[in-house]
């Protein structure tokens, strides 16, 4: 059986890990944290990364995800610049981070072994495989969603820790991935986006069906979960490194449900925002590929980072599958990535105006935008409606 070793195990990580398996693989999975876990609040999953999911077989998303609204974007004091009616794009379903981990970690199989605690300090290949060496905190964990075979890919502890041998690395360890610092260590790496992003959960029940609300240099969005309650998120312009504001100061003035909801969140994430600029470097270098945020970090503007990861991982099974050379993976979705990236980071540009002439017209323009998708939305049900 051929052998992989995955490092990270966040969502694209433990998808890579099942896509593998389900190829024929057998899977060693190193995490450097001590424990199996999403840190964050909700996530949506777009119809591309949940066709992903239900190939690789992972249950239950369906019924652990709200369908999204489309609710549209206000003003900070509620007056609409879109409106819901007025669109007319594709929706995603919503969940919890966490939620969607476990979802995907149930689909491993007795062909992985997860090692906790682990760090990579180095990666060296060569024509017949690949050697990762890592130091670990304290005794790893083996196993899977079940017991994990006693190596998918070959290991021995020394002085310098414990070394890994398999035929092909992923690397999924996050968007200051060690392992594309060690393959090309000239790539700058992450720019900050000129923002920090606020997140949490608020248990409230509210009417409002949720949405985006725009104002100076500050934005805030907010839908339901399936179990009713609701994930908020919220950006504002800020150094990077700065200490924690109070984000229900930052919104003390906006539209209803905004004060509401954060009046009833217990605990608030804050994350200063990076991304990777582009252009993005090659997924592939001999037998190690970069998948999701080591790939192609990007700003939340559009809600598909996570969904990114997991249809790196559809495309690498599809590749394995199909016998083709892993550059087949690097020529599908880099460029994919790559328009993602860019109009994400564009997205926010836009998003995080504080001139006030600027976001006027910001607004007028999207409200423009907003009326001209809903004509061709509605001239699209036209022309696809039965005679």
């Amino acid at each position: 059986m051929r052998t992989a070793i995955v490092v990270g195990a966040g969502i694209g990580g433990v998808t890579a890990a099942v896509a593998l398996e389900q190829c024929g693989w057998q899977v060693t999975m190193l995490e450097r944290a001590a424990e199996l876990g999403e840190v964050g609040a909700g996530i949506s999953v777009w119809p591309g990364a949940a066709a992903v999911l239900e190939e690789l077989g992972v249950e239950g998303v369906a019924k652990a995800a709200r369908l999204g609204e489309a609710a549209g974007m206000r003003r900070w004091d509620g007056r609409w610049i879109v409106e819901a009616a007025e669109l007319g794009i594709e929706l995603p379903v919503m969940l919890h981070r966490a939620q969607l981990h476990q979802l995907i970690r149930d689909r491993l199989g007795s062909a992985v072994t997860i090692h906790t605690g682990t760090t990579v300090t180095g990666v060296t290949q060569d024509s017949d495989g690949v050697t990762v060496t890592a130091t670990s905190v304290a005794p790893a964990s083996a196993g899977s969603g079940g017991a994990g075979p006693a190596g998918a890919a070959s290991g021995s502890v020394g002085a310098g820790g414990a070394e890994y041998r398999a035929e092909l690395v992923v690397a999924a360890d996050g968007i200051r991935s060690g392992i594309r610092g060690l393959l090309a260590s000239e790539y700058k790496g992450p720019r900050y986006s000129g923002y920090t992003a606020y997140r949490g959960i608020a248990e409230v029940e509210v009417e409002d069906s949720g949405g985006e609300t725009w104002g100076r240099g500050q934005r805030f969005g907010f839908a339901k979960l399936i179990d009713g309650r609701i994930y908020w998120y919220a950006t504002a312009n800020r150094e990077p490194g700065g200490a924690d504001d109070d984000v229900k100061e930052l919104f003390a003035n906006w539209h209803e449900p905004i004060p509401a909801l954060l009046a009833a969140t217990r605990a608030v994430l804050r994350n200063d925002i990076y991304d990777l600029p582009t252009p993005l470097l090659p997924f592939v270098h001999g037998r190690v590929l970069l998948l999701g945020d080591a790939a192609h970090a990007m700003t939340p503007n559009m809600g598909r980072g996570a969904c990114s990861a997991i249809e790196d991982a559809g495309a690498l099974a599809r590749v394995l599958r199909a016998g083709k050379d892993l550059s087949a993976y690097d020529a599908e979705r880099r460029p994919a990535t790559t328009k993602l990236v860019k109009r994400s980071h564009q997205i926010g540009v836009i998003g995080q105006l504080d001139s006030k002439l600027a976001c006027t017209v910001r607004d007028a323009v999207l409200a423009m935008g907003g009326k001209t998708a809903g004509l061709l939305a509605k001239r699209r049900k036209v022309e696809q409606s039965p005679v």
